[in-house]
């Protein structure tokens, strides 16, 4: 795969980075970890601009999430409430717990789509909430930006100082990104517990 990433960007150059970070949306088995610092170890070698290395993984990256809020947006709240009725029951979930966090991420999700964007693991996936949720697109769009563009210059620059060894960036990044994802399982099995032993009160 590595050849595979390194060929593209030196024949499209910064199509070939954009190309690659929405692939890396579509496809979460082609990193960013990888793209991005090759990218700006070709910056530092003078084969990049390295803003626009940036600005190419950040314009790729953001047209994969979209992807995903528009996936989300078709799946639709109703048909995720009628799936959560349907298989919820097994992990305490109703449709009543889906009209609550839509609510919440109506209310104060933009910054939670910022923040997950520079999550290794969880990245991607933030797009589909903020999709059937119906979040406000300007909004998506900000912070997801915002958010993408933090993390695509953080691992263009770790790249450029790292030269040839930037391949290391992902030996660094792997252990952060197995902590968030077990992070994650572990809270969402305390609040699946917490769920069993305090149901919520059915509405009045």
């Amino acid at each position: 795969m590595l050849e595979w990433i390194t060929n593209a960007i030196a024949t499209l150059g910064y199509v070939g980075v954009a190309l690659l970070m929405l692939l890396e949306n579509v496809i979460p088995p082609i990193p960013s970890e990888i793209i991005m610092p090759l990218a700006g170890f070709a910056a530092a070698r003078g084969e990049l601009n390295f803003g626009w290395a940036v600005f190419a993984g950040t314009v790729g990256s953001v047209a994969g999430a979209l992807l995903w809020y528009y996936i989300g947006q078709a799946l639709g709240i109703v048909r995720v409430k009628k799936l959560v009725d349907r298989y919820g029951r097994w992990v305490s979930l109703s449709s009543r717990d889906v009209d609550i966090a839509q609510r919440w991420l109506l209310k104060r999700g933009y910054w939670a789509v910022g923040l997950c964007r520079v999550i290794p693991g969880v990245r991607t996936y933030i797009s589909i909430p903020a999709g059937f949720a119906r979040m406000k697109m300007l909004g998506f769009l900000t912070y997801s930006t915002v958010g993408t563009v933090i993390w695509v210059a953080f691992l263009t620059y770790a790249g450029y100082l790292l030269g040839d060894n930037y391949e290391r960036i992902e030996t660094y990044i792997a252990p952060v990104s197995r902590a968030v994802i077990i992070g994650l399982i572990a809270a969402t099995v305390f609040w699946i517990a917490r769920r069993r032993m305090n149901p919520p009160e059915p509405p009045g």
